[in-house]
């Protein structure tokens, strides 16, 4: 055991962490969401990790991205993660692939290699794709929907694509995934609260994004923590009596 993993080890247990130690997540996306999702990750004890961004860090990023500060403004945000995660376990088997994720990507991407895929990717069509990759992969995804335009922390949970509500994003893909005939069996990250209307910015389109809501400090890391959790707590009591 690593001195640095004694605290874990009391909670997960031995075999809990050599489960995490063996297991190998993929991670797309490095921004509000997906940043801290994969630093719960690393610092639970995940052996293997692939993390997948082709943006760089924007100044408008710093209010919610844990990779953002005045010092990494226009770097990329995978190497700036990836360098952190690094350093918090420097045997760490990562990888890093710095690309958007295009829809014919997605379905290269996921492969049974993964015990887990965190779709962490703000944009529609890039975000079904890799939801039905992994779908027909028969690999376990969490989706993580909108955190933009919201405050209350407490209204943040974890359930199947087709109990979401409020929610524009999850509406979005629900409607999607059904033309692809999948109604349920789809785990995901959302807020039952409403989001703030008057807070949103059309784009350009760049990148498969049309529009985005206000954002504040919390909820994006708070998206990315219930993510986390699941992951881990799927992979601590996988092949075990014990339901994640």
């Amino acid at each position: 055991m690593a001195e640095w993993t004694e605290r874990a080890e009391l909670l997960f247990k031995k075999e809990g962490l050599e489960r995490l130690k063996n297991a190998h997540v993929l991670v797309v996306g490095m921004g509000g969401v997906g940043s801290f999702a994969a630093e719960f990750i690393a610092r639970a004890g995940v052996g293997s990790m692939t993390i997948v961004d082709g943006d760089i860090v924007d100044i408008t990023n710093i209010n919610r991205q844990l990779p953002a500060l005045h010092s990494t403004v226009n770097k990329p945000k995978v190497d700036i993660v990836g360098d952190r995660l690094m350093d918090i376990n420097p045997e760490l088997k990562l990888i890093r692939i710095k690309e958007f994720l295009s829809p014919e990507r997605a379905y290269e991407l996921v492969t049974k290699d993964y015990d887990y895929v965190l779709d962490c990717i703000d944009s529609i069509t890039p975000k079904l794709n890799l939801i039905m990759s992994a779908r027909r992969q028969k690999v376990k995804i969490i989706s993580n929907m909108g955190a933009g335009g919201k405050y209350e922390a407490s209204k943040v949970k974890v359930t199947d694509i087709s109990k979401t509500e409020y929610c524009p994003l999850a509406k979005i893909i629900r409607k999607r995934l059904r033309r692809e005939g999948i109604s349920r069996g789809v785990k995901v990250v959302f807020s039952v609260e409403s989001p703030d209307e008057t807070s949103i910015k059309t784009t350009d389109g760049t990148n498969y994004k049309k529009s985005f809501y206000g954002t504040n400090s919390w909820m994006p890391a708070l998206f990315g923590l219930h993510a986390a959790e699941t992951v881990v707590k799927y992979i601590i009591n996988k092949n075990s009596n014990i339901l994640a």
